[in-house]
């Protein structure tokens, strides 16, 4: 039997997900991460991003996180999101329109928006899209 870890992932909101998987990745600060059972203990941020599940029976399940806390134990890992959500709950129309106000917004000379916050906008656009792109993937 192989080995697992329990896996919480929860928002501000609500709990998203709970159970047991083989192996977690995540988008840290400083690159992805790939956590399997008995992990050395681990605490770091997270970006906007895809966190991937695999689970016992052999499906992968997609979560999108718009950044929080990654926080690992030997056997259980807590996702501690901003907002998170299932990839296949991600309203694309909404990203993409997120994404295209974020490019105006930088493109935008008198300066109306904060730069740094219409880069952080962009980048969790781009996240999302990535997030629904991947999952189209996995079932096509």
């Amino acid at each position: 039997m192989a080995m697992t870890m329990h896996v919480d992932i929860v928002s501000a909101e609500r709990e998203i997900f709970s159970g047991t998987v083989n192996m977690l990745f995540a988008p840290a600060e400083m690159g992805e991460v790939g956590i399997m059972p008995r992990h050395a203990p681990l605490i770091t941020r997270l970006k906007p991003g895809e966190v991937r599940l695999q689970r016992p029976e052999g499906q992968e399940d997609f979560f999108y996180v718009s950044g929080g806390l990654l926080e690992v134990q030997p056997h259980v890992v807590t996702v501690l999101a901003d907002t998170a959500q299932r990839a296949a709950d991600i309203d694309e129309a909404a990203a993409l329109a997120a994404k295209q106000r974020a490019e105006e917004a930088l493109q935008d000379q008198e300066g109306k928006m904060d730069y740094a916050r219409a880069q952080a906008e962009l980048a969790e656009a781009i996240a999302q899209l990535r997030a629904i792109q991947r999952i189209r993937k996995k079932l096509g």
